[in-house]
């Protein structure tokens, strides 16, 4: 765990080449500034990204669409020299990304990975349904940032108080019983602050997360993803690699798929150097 924590405790220049390194297309200029706005306040703080488009190599909305034939076979290798040597287009970074962290094959047609989209945003809506049962803030549109649960499983009614109060985030399955909660529930339960301290922590000099709804998406797809994989559950750092992720993907189910298989990368790189 300390090992994962160290390998993704990831800075803003790299995260900032994840999220700027694209738009150089000669048909389409575009300012950063004007994509991932900073707020006013930061901009004399924010670290400058040192990517430099390089004209008429950056992987454009029309190059991409070149690249699939009829059916939507995507040409991989064309892709990734494309973005080797300048970049993606912001407009289209999102569908690219899904592509290169293994969301989708390339030889899959475009009717494939309808159908496959469509499953994989059903699967997601019955796991954050499940997390709601067992923790009612999942979902509602907010974050929470204080314990919930003790270590022997004791619920800690309305830990927000002093900072607004919100509902007791008590699941409905305890409610109902008022039996002990499974170990597993209240290890994922212990995590859930642990991930908003470090939400309200992630990115913040971008516009994008002055929105609450923003901070809250983030949030509802890591604590999924901390129940979906108890192996790993929640290691700080990992917020930083899942917010390029949330602004880049508009469907939020897309974009817990998306981060789902880059843990899959991380942790296997991860298996491979400790060997």
């Amino acid at each position: 765990m300390l090992i994962l924590a160290s390998f993704i405790g990831s800075t803003w220049a790299a995260k900032m080449r994840l999220l700027a390194c694209c738009y150089n297309d000669p048909e389409m200029q575009i300012d950063p500034d004007t994509v991932y706005p900073i707020r006013p306040d930061c901009r004399d703080d924010a670290p400058k990204t040192r990517f430099k488009p390089r004209p008429g190599l950056t992987l454009s909305p029309r190059r991409w669409k070149l690249l699939h034939n009829e059916e939507g076979v995507l040409d991989i290798a064309g892709v990734i020299r494309r973005v080797q040597r300048g970049g993606i287009h912001p407009t289209i970074k999102g569908e690219v990304w899904e592509f290169l962290l293994g969301c989708y094959d390339p030889k899959s047609t475009t009717e494939q990975r309808n159908q496959l989209r469509q499953q994989r945003r059903l699967e997601y809506e019955k796991l954050k349904t499940k997390c709601r049962e067992m923790d009612t803030t999942v979902g509602s549109g907010r974050v929470i940032t204080m314990p919930v649960i003790t270590e022997d499983g004791q619920p800690i009614e309305d830990p927000n108080a002093d900072g607004g109060a919100r509902p007791s985030s008590v699941g409905s399955e305890q409610q109902t019983s008022g039996a002990p909660l499974p170990k597993e529930v209240v290890q994922w339960k212990l995590t859930l602050h642990q991930i908003g301290l470090d939400v309200n922590r992630t990115d913040r000099v971008l516009v994008y997360y002055e929105s609450q709804e923003n901070l809250a998406r983030l949030w509802d797809i890591l604590a999924v993803y901390s129940w979906v994989d108890k192996d790993i559950g929640y290691c700080q750092g990992m917020s930083d690699l899942c917010s390029p992720i949330s602004i880049i993907l508009e469907h939020e189910a897309d974009a817990f798929w998306c981060f789902e298989r880059l843990m899959r990368r991380v942790v296997s790189t991860l298996t491979f150097l400790t060997f």
